[in-house]
């Protein structure tokens, strides 16, 4: 898996948010049986560049604490089959790689929510980590039925890899 974190805002964190992400991005590839080598792209920004893309992309003017940005369409939510005619809109021709998307994740707002829930920034950063891969697997959560399941999912990644509201 090929995995790029850009940390726009230079904060440091009292752990890697590389490997941190590494962790749960490769959790989510598994539970969901993805069958491709994957990359994904991160990106930690603030409170002014995130509200821009949200606005840009979602035409909603308000900061958020993470968008996602999937490069595949989906038939159902993690159901990785490629059609032969997209291979070249969803493969890195040098990598050979599934080009999933992009995450960026307001480390303001990651901080506040932290400190709201009560529990690590680490464990915050993993839930949004975790929330946005289901996005780029093609999962969403308009309908309650359908946020109950990311709810499900994300909370069973965490649990998994030992990263819990206690940490």
């Amino acid at each position: 898996m090929t995995f790029c974190v850009e940390n726009e805002t230079g904060e440091e964190f009292p752990f890697s948010a590389e490997d941190t992400a590494r962790q749960v991005c490769e959790g989510v590839l598994k539970a969901e049986g993805c069958p491709y080598p994957a990359s994904v792209y991160l990106l930690l920004t603030d409170g002014e560049e995130i509200r821009r893309l949200n606005r840009q992309y979602r035409q909603t003017d308000r900061v958020t604490d993470v968008l996602s940005f999937p490069n595949l369409d989906f038939s159902e939510p993690g159901r990785f089959e490629i059609p032969k005619e997209r291979e070249a809109d969803y493969f890195d021709p040098d990598t050979g790689e599934l080009v999933l998307g992009d995450i960026c994740i307001c480390v303001e707002r990651m901080r506040e929510q932290a400190e709201s829930y009560g529990h690590s920034l680490r464990r915050e950063f993993a839930f949004l980590v975790a929330h946005s891969m289901f996005h780029l697997c093609g999962y969403d959560h308009m309908e309650e039925a359908d946020a109950r399941l990311m709810e499900k999912k994300q909370e069973e990644i965490l649990e998994a890899l030992g990263i819990t509201r206690d940490d």
